[in-house]
C-alpha cells in the first residue's frame, strides 16, 4: 500500500475487485491496498460501495474519502481528509486484525 500525507490528508492507492463475495480490505506490503466490494462496476455503485467500505474501516464520515483518480478503472487514488498517513496506516491495519477475529 503505497500512500502520502498532504496536511491532514492521506492519499491511498487502492486496487478494487467489483462483484466480490463480500466487501472487504486487504494490505498487501509493498502494493496498493486491495479492496474487494460486491457491488458492480456499474453508475459508480462500486466506487460508492469503496467509499464507504474505506469510511466504515477508518471511522470516518463518508463524505472525507474521496475518489481522486481511477473513478473507471480498477486502480484509483483515494483521499481521505482530516487523517494523516500513520493515522491512516494504523486504523486499516486495526480493521483488518478485527476483521480476522469475526
Amino acid at each position: 500500500m503505497q500512500s502520502s500525507a498532504q496536511g491532514e490528508s492521506a492519499q491511498l492507492e487502492v486496487r478494487v475487485q467489483p462483484r466480490a463475495k463480500r466487501n472487504a480490505l486487504e494490505a498487501v506490503e509493498g502494493q496498493a491496498l486491495k479492496a474487494y466490494v460486491t457491488a458492480p462496476p456499474e453508475g459508480g455503485k462500486a466506487n460508492d460501495a469503496l467509499v464507504a467500505l474505506l469510511a466504515k474501516a477508518l471511522g470516518v464520515a463518508k463524505g472525507r474519502v474521496r475518489i481522486v483518480r481511477g473513478h473507471r478503472g480498477r486502480k484509483k487514488l483515494v483521499r481521505i481528509e482530516g487523517l494523516a498517513e500513520p493515522e491512516a496506516r494504523r486504523r486499516l491495519a486495526e480493521s483488518e486484525r478485527s476483521a480476522w477475529r469475526r
